[in-house]
């Protein structure tokens, strides 16, 4: 990852970093670049099974697993925020939410996991609704172990020595990429997926309550690093600070505030996304009753009297069967006769 920017570090000769050349810098970080591909690779092979057997996949979910989720860790890891994350803060600050925030979101949107269980035989399926439903995941995906990791993960990089050695350090700046995407997509990715791993309880109004609360909890780490008086990582950047760059204690500031604005920013189309799930799934369970009713609400069919009984006047058993949803106690049949006590 660093074959360029500790280069231009020794030399001191990374240039001014304006807006246009953070939008036209880049470099090349091959560990970053493989994971891209491979992600790339294993959903492009489901896409062409689904296709082989003639099954739709949203076009959305392509878009936002290439766009949003490949897009940020190309962004994070290869762009002008990774050349002068050496120099500056808050181009680290951003690289670092992205890598668990905005990339874990998009990665999550694509829905890979319920990909996985319809592009692989059944067999490999199974296999893997069983790995998902194991006892590791099933804890490290629990929604308050999630979020404390994720918020852990964030207090660790900053205010202990794993960010300022990452610094010095290659292989553990990759490691720390890695550290950061995982953590937030055990968070995010069994939120907003269809292959269940989250408790029976986590239903569609608990998971939205638990995002607004990740919201909240996200901007934790910048708040803190905003207003931290201790210097993060303030050896290494006092001492490879350029003369163009503004005082470090400001860009300490700068870069807690970026994390506060795109933590916020992310949270609202999460808990959109969220919200669309619901309210489809909501459509999808209404659907299926209103079948439920028109196969089992048929009116039932009285025979005529016997002609010698037709002086005999019908009892009211035999004039009216009454529907299973008046003798049955579940919550559909309460559902209807509700529906019929408002009426």
């Amino acid at each position: 990852m660093d074959g360029h920017a500790p280069t231009a570090l020794a030399a001191g000769q990374l240039p001014e970093l304006t807006t246009g050349r953070l939008l036209s810098t880049w470099q090349l970080d091959i560990p970053a670049l493989l994971l891209v591909i491979a992600l790339g690779a294993l959903y492009g092979w489901g896409l062409a099974r689904l296709r082989e057997r003639g099954e739709p996949w949203p076009p959305v979910r392509v878009a936002a697993f290439v766009l949003l989720g490949l897009g940020a860790l190309v962004v994070a890891t290869m762009s002008a925020l990774a050349v002068y994350d050496h120099v500056l803060f808050w181009p680290a600050a951003v690289q670092n939410v992205l890598l668990d925030l905005v990339a874990p979101l998009g990665l999550a949107l694509g829905d890979p996991l319920r990909l996985a269980v319809e592009a692989l035989p059944e067999g490999a399926a199974g296999r893997v609704r069983r790995a998902m439903s194991g006892r590791l995941v099933r804890l490290l995906t629990f929604p308050f172990i999630s979020t404390a990791l994720v918020l852990t993960t964030e207090l660790t990089v900053y205010f202990t020595p794993y960010f300022a050695t990452a610094l010095r350090v290659g292989w553990l700046h990759e490691l720390m990429y890695l550290h950061l995407l995982v953590a937030g997509c055990l968070f995010v990715v069994p939120m907003l997926t269809h292959e269940q791993t989250l408790p029976r309880w986590c239903t569609h109004p608990v998971r939205a309550a638990l995002v607004f609360l990740d919201g909240i909890v996200d901007a934790v780490p910048g708040v803190v690093v905003m207003t931290h008086g201790t210097l993060i990582a303030g050896a290494w950047y006092l001492h490879h600070a350029p003369s163009w760059s503004p005082d470090v204690q400001h860009d300490q500031q700068i870069g807690g505030g970026a994390m506060l604005s795109i933590a916020e920013l992310v949270a609202l189309p999460f808990l959109l996304a969220l919200l669309y799930q619901w309210a489809r799934a909501e459509r999808v369970q209404n659907a299926a009753l209103d079948r439920r009713l028109d196969a089992e609400l048929t009116p039932a069919v009285v025979p005529a009297p016997a002609a010698d009984h037709a002086h005999q006047a019908p009892s009211p058993e035999a004039e009216r069967v009454r529907p299973w949803w008046e003798t049955e106690q579940n919550e559909v049949a309460q559902r209807i006769r509700g529906q019929h006590r408002e009426k």
